[in-house]
């Protein structure tokens, strides 16, 4: 079953990730400010955040500090594989599999990196005897991860039924690129289930998909509805995607005219300083939105982007826990 790409999800604090770690406010101020702009995609400028609460022993900044550096060089380098090794003898089971996958990397075949604490398959097995045993407790979260490292579809329906939400969103991508076997019309219903179930549990993505699969069947409020709720979430993509309906650029999907919530919610990506891209989209959407309003509307929008980012969650692009 093909499921592999760079989607994801936000990274929660989760039993499979958790860290021994008692952090100083400070410390852990860094550490969420961090996540917050490791999800933004702006890994470099996470980095000093997530550094801070690596040094101070937290085993999740210490993972995604070492997905930070990995993605940087595009391949296991020795600082990279010293976090992970951290994070990983803390008992983080995504920080496993990532050592696990390094066999024959290009930091060992150039001699670059410190000899490993372990073989990867070492690693694997450990994440898998630690998984198995949470999956088998009912944890779907870990079920989802032995579909990771088993890449037993199985496990992904298993953990979709417990109610993993990122196990159905790609389950339902299973069924939509045509895995499984199902008559036509109970292949899309199939498809539709799961979106809705991964959207229901708060998947942003599913959200889209699922608003989509909507607007195929004619529902266009459902359309509307979820994409509110994506953008609610901080997606950042849907945000700029309601913000651009209500202020009618383009006026396709039935969204009320405000333009001036439009304007705010589309200003508001401009601190991805480019992150995923983003900042090309703002630059060409805003100033058709502003040719609508005035000097006064312009500034009530500003006074209604701080607001939605006191009131609501940090955007992000959702990156999943456990990239490629």
């Amino acid at each position: 079953m093909w499921l592999r790409s760079l989607f994801s999800v936000v990274i929660f604090l989760t039993s499979a990730s958790s860290s021994l770690a008692e952090l100083a406010p400070r410390q852990e101020q860094a550490k969420n400010h961090g996540i917050v702009l490791y999800n933004q995609l702006k890994t470099e400028s996470a980095k000093p955040f997530l550094l801070i609460a690596s040094e101070a022993g937290d085993s999740e900044a210490q993972y995604l500090l070492a997905e930070v550096l990995r993605k940087k060089n595009h391949y296991m380098s020795s600082e990279a594989r010293a976090w992970y090794e951290a994070s990983a003898n803390q008992g983080n089971i995504y920080a496993m599999i990532q050592l696990g996958r390094s066999e024959k990397d290009l930091c060992d075949i150039t001699r670059d990196c410190k000899p490993p604490q372990k073989d990867p398959i070492e690693w694997l097995n450990e994440a898998k005897k630690q998984a198995i045993e949470k999956a088998k407790n009912g944890n779907a979260e870990a079920m989802y991860i032995m579909y990771e490292i088993t890449l037993d579809d199985q496990w992904l329906e298993k953990a979709a039924i417990a109610g993993d939400d990122q196990a159905q969103y790609w389950l339902a991508v299973s069924y939509k690129q045509g895995d499984g076997f199902f008559l036509p019309w109970k292949r899309t219903e199939e498809v539709k289930k799961w979106f809705k179930l991964s959207a229901e549990a708060g998947n942003p993505r599913s959200m889209m998909e699922y608003a989509a699969l909507l607007f195929e069947s004619g529902d266009l409020e459902g359309f509307r509805h979820w994409n509110e709720q994506a953008a609610i979430a901080g997606y950042a993509e849907s945000v700029y995607g309601y913000g651009s309906y209500l202020a009618h650029e383009p006026d396709t999907y039935g969204f009320p005219y405000d333009p001036v919530k439009g304007y705010s919610l589309v200003s508001s990506l401009s601190i991805l300083n480019g992150g995923g891209g983003m900042q090309e989209n703002v630059e060409y959407k805003l100033p058709l939105i502003a040719a609508k309003l005035t000097p006064a509307q312009i500034s009530e929008a500003h006074e209604q982007t701080k607001k939605w980012a006191a009131t609501h969650p940090p955007l992000s692009f959702f990156p999943e826990k456990l990239s490629r």
